[in-house]
């Protein structure tokens, strides 16, 4: 088992920069990939990001290629994402998602998931 928290969603105007954090506890040396999913009001939930612990390979989607970067802090055992030039379509709540036995897009493959945080831009 581990345990994700997630932090650093606020209310931000587009083209605004934000950092988002994920701190994960426990079976810490289980870990294989951790990564980020949103949702936003009426829509699925959708991948944004992930990482293999192990070497930092990382994968993104379309809509937040050259945009978004994730990256990890080992002694910290904590996963960030940095969101630069924000658009209105980035409204969300941000969900940060664990798993031990792969790196995968689809949020059916996380066994792991924090509570999520607020992520808001206005226009």
């Amino acid at each position: 088992q581990v345990q994700l928290v997630e932090s650093g969603g606020a209310l931000v105007q587009a083209g605004d920069s934000l950092r988002l954090s994920c701190v994960a506890s426990g079976e810490i040396s289980r870990l294989y990939s951790m990564a980020w999913f949103r949702q936003g009001p009426e829509k699925e939930r959708e991948f944004v990001a992930n990482i293999r612990w192990s070497d930092g390979g990382t994968d993104y989607s379309d809509s937040v290629q050259g945009r978004f970067t994730v990256y990890r802090d080992d002694d910290k055992n904590t996963v960030y994402l940095q969101m630069n030039n924000l658009k209105p379509e980035d409204t969300a709540i941000y969900y940060c998602a664990a798993d031990f036995e792969s790196k995968t897009q689809m949020p059916s493959w996380y066994d792991y998931w924090g509570q999520g945080t607020q992520v808001t831009v206005s226009s």
